[in-house]
């Protein structure tokens, strides 16, 4: 890491921290905290909006057409229907070029630095959803991408020397243990993977320095695309979605982490340590928030080693307030989050009480691989990338009839990506009718903040 770029860009003068922490985000030498957050948009919207509202109204804001975004990608964002005062959506569109440390050359302070056979170059698009304000948000939308460049320059030898699909036995990135790289069957993308992983935890690190020193609670979800070698890798911390829209099928590239889909996981680790809840909860699942006259009775439960269900006889213990409450949209972890993987988060804690949220939190993202190779991509094959604001209102398939309509109608608009990312948008976000926002079909439209992006994966390197 260039200590000095890192000083530049995130350094707050006068705030110190401890020697680990600074040892662990690139030993920086004066061992300070990232700067303050201020609000604003996406690099690639200045000029094109404020981000305010504008008298009650949602307008749409999309980049100007005569700057257009790396592979002609589409992206769209609106602000929410008197959620919050400010848009909590985030986003990052970027290259991300590392050098080979053997090359002799001198190192440059910024993380964007010019192609060449000396370098490695990916291509990053990224969302933030932000909750308990917009702070988390833009810190990761500012750091992740650097912290994936600075974890990629530690095995960028080994990725550019291995010939997939060969294993990387024999290179310099674990030139000791050559037979068990060869025995374990590493891949490239088995590393790349590792460098996301390492950069989402890195970045929760920064998030927490800066949230501990200005005293606010917020976090977000963190959604990365990230095309390297032929590869597209999305990861995925939090309820933000990535699908692939082809001509003939849909192709699911994350998973969402809800309290709900992490049920066991979050269980376990209150059997484990039982004093995270502080005897003010009950790890137990039942199919309703149980009462006094419950006790000694027989009611369905779940615990941590079950997927199916069982009958307890109801304790004055299990009428504590559940670990994991309700359904679907309205499920909390301890009365308080709706997610359960995400960065940030540090310093929540449940209302009224000391009792911490953060231990039971990930910000571990799950990857998936999309490998061109083994696939013939189209010409209209387009990787869509939004927020919950988007998908609380279309499945999956609503999402790609509009995108095969759209696209199939508008083949000569150099900027129907664009346009399509506008669209869906607008989809989701409906029409002002009164007091509320509907949809075509009278139902009600979403009113969180929504933000999408549209890759298009044809044609990749025509598109740079």
């Amino acid at each position: 890491m260039s200590s000095d770029w890192f000083k530049k860009h995130f350094l707050r003068s006068g705030s110190t921290t401890n020697s680990a922490n600074a040892k662990s985000l690139g030993q920086v030498v004066e061992q300070q905290l990232p700067a303050a957050s201020l609000y604003r948009r996406p690099k690639f919207l200045r000029g094109v909006c404020s981000g305010e509202k504008q008298l009650g109204r949602r307008p749409i804001y999309c980049p100007s057409q005569d700057r257009p975004l790396q592979w002609r990608t589409g992206y769209a964002e609106v602000i929410n229907a008197e959620k919050s005062d400010f848009n909590e959506d985030q986003a990052t569109c970027c290259q991300i070029s590392v050098r080979r440390k053997d090359t002799g050359m001198e190192e440059n302070q910024d993380w964007l630095i010019l192609c060449s056979n000396q370098y490695l170059t990916g291509y990053y698009w990224a969302l933030f959803d932000g909750h308990g304000g917009p702070e988390a948000a833009i810190i990761a939308s500012n750091y992740l991408h650097y912290c994936i460049k600075q974890k990629l320059e530690e095995v960028v030898e080994g990725i550019i020397d291995a010939q997939p699909p060969m294993h990387l036995s024999g290179c310099c990135i674990c030139p000791s243990d050559p037979q068990f790289v060869e025995e374990k069957q590493i891949r490239q993308e088995d590393v790349v993977t590792g460098v996301l992983e390492n950069a989402f935890q890195e970045c929760d690190e920064v998030i927490s320095l800066e949230m501990e020193a200005t005293n606010q609670p917020g976090g977000c979800t963190a959604l990365a695309a990230f095309y390297l070698q032929g590869k597209l890798y999305v990861a995925n911390a939090g309820d933000s979605r990535a699908i692939l829209v082809r001509k003939q099928s849909i192709v699911p590239l994350s998973s969402e982490f809800t309290p709900e889909t992490e049920r066991q996981r979050i269980q376990h680790l209150a059997f484990l340590y039982p004093k995270l809840l502080a005897d003010e909860f009950s790890r137990f699942e039942f199919p309703r928030r149980l009462k006094g006259d419950d006790i000694g009775q027989k009611v369905l439960y779940r615990d941590y080693f079950m997927t199916g269900w069982g009958y307890k006889t109801v304790e004055k213990a299990d009428l504590k307030y559940p670990l994991i409450h309700g359904h679907g949209k309205q499920t909390r972890l301890l009365g308080t989050l709706a997610v359960s993987r995400g960065l940030g988060d540090h310093q929540l804690k449940v209302i009224d009480t000391d009792i911490e949220v953060k231990p039971f939190l990930s910000c571990i993202p799950q990857v998936k691989v999309f490998d061109f190779a083994s696939h013939d991509v189209k010409e209209d094959d387009a990787l869509v990338m939004a927020t919950d604001g988007l998908w609380d209102i279309l499945s999956n398939e609503e999402v790609a009839q509009i995108v095969r309509s759209f696209l199939d109608e508008n083949r000569t608009d150099p900027h129907r990506f664009s346009e399509l990312a506008r669209c869906l948008v607008h989809k989701a976000r409906g029409k002002k009718n009164g007091q509320q926002w509907i949809l075509d079909s009278n139902s009600l439209a979403s009113y969180d903040d929504i933000s999408v992006f549209v890759i298009p994966l044809y044609n990749r390197d025509e598109n740079c």
